[in-house]
């Protein structure tokens, strides 16, 4: 039951609805609570509400269960960061570090928390406008507003109300530019006045370097004049740094161009120009990492990935491209495991392009190469000598009636020739014989689908169904089994134990406890389920026991006589 909570969780934080994933997360851990794992992804969950007192909570008893645990202290960083308590967040991150030296998710962890805490101790104090620039909010009222709409166009100005949201004490440092000015009234609703009249704060970026009307009067509130001198020459390196962009993009749009065509190389040689002319974009290198897996060039592949995601963390690009880089990285690894038969790199870089971002993508491939890997190993374990070996062992136990151990060695034959369906009909006689029933059944089903001629198969599924007095079941069971062998004593005589307890209940022979229970389970089967919920059927119950004169019409209906069959076999009605 656990584990059936805990991948709704998985299910649930995948689609992103974090609170149901906390929701099935707390299910699976009052069912299991000592089990760290699902401490920890209720963490996660919790982060990713920014509840992060409920994830710091949840971290903490995570690496109380398992100390020796790295993503434990991975989740205790994250929620120490999310509450800005980043000397703890560094700590927590590097007592991970010590557990799990290579652990790439508290490196990158390692390093966030260690650029905040000396942020935090070199800050100054708060700037009092710093909320007016938080978040996407803030560009959207620029757009809104007609007075700074044109402002949006300007690179420098762009650049500048980028460096106060990283830094909103960097807003001082901008106050004598007329737009920023402009642009914090509009923020924080508020109309500023310029410094030269009653006018408000309109001008385009020619005008920065010039003063405002009544020059005489600016020149005598401040001195010297020049001193909004340097802005020219930072529009300059703005205006050069977007020609480069420019001319990166234009090269970038021709490799994609040439990429449809297939033509790989002359894409490789536009997309190896534009990080040149522009090394602050790592969408350039994972473009033409793509070229090289297209191509089959799988070392040049990775050997970009690695570099998109290194320049990546340098430039802290968004963690959506460096996961897209390191899913890429997988993909070509994927394709190497081919022939290497090794899917272990494989699955560790899927793993770690999902702590950067949980794609729902990148989380398929990771399946898929985990379903690989598995199915390589039981090739590799796959022999079927073996397996008739251990099938053997297991059958000198069923002799002995031990049969826990014979299920063991059944099991064993079942790994080592999955295909075999005597150790399936073996471990279900097994499973019959220790009143696992659904686990007998599931074996004998199995049987069947290999091998459908196999009479035992038959015998088998018809034991268990008769074991559970499902009679008309079992009945089916053991006369679909005599079409393939019409001879078998097996099969004959199951049909003969199924018709007498049919007839026995035709009779109203039943013990009421009999009666009783056959009803229950009657009641649990959806067939008469249906029956019952069936207008028809309830007018022929009614006949029944109300208008016998009337039913004898409806017993000249065969489907009809098959559904009171079924009820009487149940137990639902009984013959007077």
């Amino acid at each position: 039951m656990a584990d059936e909570a805990k991948a709704k969780g998985n299910a649930a934080f995948s689609s992103g609805d974090f609170n149901a994933a906390v929701t099935h997360f707390t299910d699976a851990i009052n069912l299991a609570p000592t089990n760290h794992v699902l401490f920890s992804n209720r963490s996660a969950a919790h982060a990713s509400l920014n509840h992060y007192d409920e994830a710091l909570s949840d971290a903490k008893k995570t690496v109380e269960l398992k100390p020796d645990w790295g993503k434990g202290y991975s989740r205790l960083g994250a929620a120490h960061l999310g509450l800005n308590q980043f000397e703890e967040a560094v700590d927590a991150y590097s007592k991970g570090l010590e557990i799990d030296p290579s652990n790439e998710a508290l490196k990158s962890g390692l390093s966030d928390a260690q650029a905040s805490a000396s942020r935090s101790r070199s800050a100054p104090p708060p700037n009092p406008f710093g909320d007016a620039f938080q978040g996407p909010e803030m560009w959207a009222k620029l757009t809104a507003d007609a007075s700074t709409r044109g402002f949006l166009k300007q690179p420098d100005f762009v650049n500048m109300m980028q460096e106060i949201q990283k830094n909103p004490s960097n807003l001082n440092h901008y106050l004598k530019d007329q737009r920023v000015m402009q642009a914090l009234g509009v923020l924080l609703n508020v109309q500023f006045r310029t410094q030269t009249g009653d006018e408000e704060v309109d001008l385009q970026e020619d005008e920065m370097a010039v003063p405002q009307r009544k020059e005489p009067e600016v020149e005598k509130k401040r001195e010297p004049e020049p001193e909004p001198e340097p802005e020219p020459e930072v529009g300059e390196e703005e205006k050069e740094k977007k020609e480069r962009k420019q001319k990166a993009l234009k090269e970038k749009e021709l490799g994609n161009a040439a990429y449809k065509k297939k033509d790989f190389e002359t894409a490789i040689q536009h997309y190896t120009a534009a990080m040149e002319i522009d090394d602050e974009d790592i969408s350039y290198i994972t473009n033409r990492a793509a070229v090289h897996l297209e191509m089959g060039e799988y070392d040049e592949c990775i050997k970009d990935c690695d570099k998109a995601v290194e320049r990546g963390r340098e430039l802290r690009s968004d963690y959506k491209m460096v996961a897209k880089a390191l899913t890429r990285k997988g993909t070509a690894l994927g394709k190497m495991a081919k022939s290497s038969k090794d899917y272990e790199p494989v699955i560790e870089t899927y793993q770690k392009a999902l702590t950067e971002h949980r794609n729902p993508e990148t989380l398929k491939r990771l399946n898929e190469a985990e379903r690989a890997k598995k199915e390589l190993e039981q090739q590799e374990y796959f022999d079927p000598s073996i397996g008739d070996e251990e099938r053997e062992k297991g059958n000198e136990f069923f002799k002995e009636q031990k049969y826990p151990d014979a299920v063991r060695h059944y099991t064993e034959a079942i790994k080592r020739n999955p295909k075999d369906p005597r150790a399936y009909s073996n471990r279900a006689a097994c499973y019959t014989k220790l009143g696992a029933m659904p686990e007998g059944l599931k074996d004998a089903e199995k049987c069947i689908e290999l091998d459908p001629t196999f009479s035992k198969g038959y015998s088998r599924k018809g034991a268990v169904q008769f074991f559970m007095k499902e009679y008309d079941n079992a009945m089916e069971t053991y006369q679909e089994g005599l079409k393939h062998d019409p001879n078998n004593q097996e099969l004959l005589d199951g049909v003969r134990r199924c018709v007498q307890q049919i007839n026995k209940a035709n009779r109203g022979d039943l013990t009421p406890e009999e009666i009783k229970e056959r009803q229950a389970k009657g009641m649990q089967d959806p067939e008469i389920q249906n029956i019952l919920t069936d207008p028809v059927m309830r007018q022929v119950l009614s006949d029944l026991q109300e208008n016998p004169a009337a039913a004898q019409k409806h017993m000249q209906n065969p489907m009809v006589m098959n559904k009171i069959q079924k009820l009487i076999s149940s137990g639902i009605v009984q013959m007077k």
